[in-house]
């Protein structure tokens, strides 16, 4: 938690959230609140304000632009705060009618139904509760009330929060209470303005086309993919960041035209962009047989993964197509020319999932301070303390950077602690609705 504290953007963040609220309650200060009914009232009020607040600020924070996640950790980091943010907006607004309707109910139990069911002509409390019922509907496939939701099917579904917002917006506006008009409307033109990139302009402006130039098979239901850009520019980038991909193949089965996040996985140095996929479902599937010569358009870079230079002896684990990053930063590293310290755990199922695993031992013949420890499965069971100490001593003293499936990352973390690992050198990566 203090690591997303420290970072610059999440900060201003709190404070956009935090001070909103302050200012409202000194504002209210005026008044008296001595008594359950009026104290009621005060807190009914400020959740509203600060769930008003939480929901404008998660609608700016949704805008998509390479390089302006940086301050935020990244994209996932991110996306992590306006999740936080999206739930705790979704609880405030909940709590908000309930307590103004307490309040009401200490005058007479008939003041406190009507706050909660009020008459046909209270239109700015039923634009409210129009905003709230907007919530749970895209919210609860966030939260996979219903299971794990369809990643496109929960992205169009996703855009009823620009409803949500909207109303919520003109509820808090027509009954003008809590903070000074003009607050509200500047950060409601930069909500607009976010979702309008988002929903509008992103959609006519996917990214910047590219040529798949080559698809090679890396194992089964594995290929890694190598994109051209079209225009001849360099598309610049840091090794362990990721895009989103849209391929434009006429003749896939399925995907065409549809974005989804993929981890670049050649060195910046490369004249190539080289995207490895594993068949994971109906797009990534599809996009194994994708053919040379045909168009894709990618969006990015973003993410931060790595820290911008070598800090330091680093630990690595990585596991399924969470080997990507590695094989960007290893293959950066390579040509670079750097004698960073680095372990590397590959965990695979067998060594024939271990498919960059010849790559990783060529580049650790060529740098004299990188190491490479396969582990499989179905050989040596789980991965456990004893097993990475035993090849890399100074293992806890290490940054450790993990990325692969969920089971994978909570094993490595628990890994870690045991090792004597601080929280701060521990980084993680784990792609969920990007």
């Amino acid at each position: 938690m203090m690591r997303i504290l420290t970072r610059p953007g999440n900060l201003l963040i709190l404070i956009i959230v935090i001070l909103p609220v302050a200012v409202a309650a000194w504002m209210a200060s005026a008044y008296p609140t001595v008594g359950a009914g009026p104290m009621l009232n005060l807190l009914g009020r400020l959740t509203g304000v600060m769930g008003m607040t939480m929901m404008l600020v998660a609608a700016v924070v949704s805008i998509r632009i390479p390089g302006l996640d940086q301050p935020f950790g990244g994209l996932t980091e991110l996306w992590k705060v306006h999740h936080w943010l999206g739930g705790g907006a979704f609880l405030l607004v909940m709590a908000h009618p309930v307590l103004l309707a307490l309040s009401a109910a200490t005058l007479s139990p008939q003041a406190g139904a009507s706050m909660l069911l009020p008459s046909s002509d209270a239109t700015a409390i039923w634009i409210g509760w129009g905003a709230l019922v907007a919530m749970m509907v895209f919210l609860a496939p966030t939260f996979s009330f219903f299971g794990a939701p369809h990643y496109q099917r929960w992205k169009g579904l996703h855009a009823i929060s620009a409803v949500a917002v909207v109303l919520a917006f003109s509820h808090t506006i027509m009954l003008g209470r809590g903070l000074p008009v003009w607050f509200w409307w500047g950060l409601g033109a930069l909500a607009l303005v976010a979702l309008t990139f988002r929903l509008v302009w992103r959609k006519a402006n996917p990214g910047r086309r590219f040529r798949i130039e080559a698809v090679t098979p890396l194992a089964d239901r594995v290929v890694e993919i190598a994109l051209v850009p079209e225009d001849g520019k360099p598309f610049p980038y840091e090794a362990g960041q990721f895009v989103y991909l849209a391929p434009l193949d006429e003749s896939l089965a399925a995907g065409r035209g549809e974005e989804h996040p993929y981890t670049i996985a050649s060195a910046p140095q490369d004249g190539l962009l080289r995207i490895a996929i594993k068949d994971l479902g109906d797009a990534s599937g599809a996009l194994q047989k994708a053919k040379t010569g045909t168009q894709a358009t990618v969006d990015g870079p973003y993410g931060r993964f790595f820290e911008p230079a070598d800090a330091g002896p680093q630990l690595w684990f990585g596991g399924g197509i969470g080997i990507t990053p590695f094989v960007g930063r290893a293959r950066w590293m390579a040509a670079a020319g750097s004698s960073a310290d680095v372990h590397l755990v590959y965990c695979a199922n067998d060594p024939g999932r271990a498919y960059y695993l010849d790559e990783f031992h060529a580049i650790a013949r060529a740098i004299p301070n990188f190491r490479v420890w396969p582990h499989y499965f179905r050989e040596e069971g789980p991965l456990h303390a004893s097993w990475v100490e035993a090849r890399c001593k100074d293992a806890g003293s290490r940054s450790v950077y993990a990325c692969g499936p969920g089971p994978m990352l909570d094993l490595v973390e628990s890994i870690s602690r045991e090792l004597g690992v601080p929280a701060s050198h521990y980084n993680s990566e784990e792609f969920d609705f990007l």
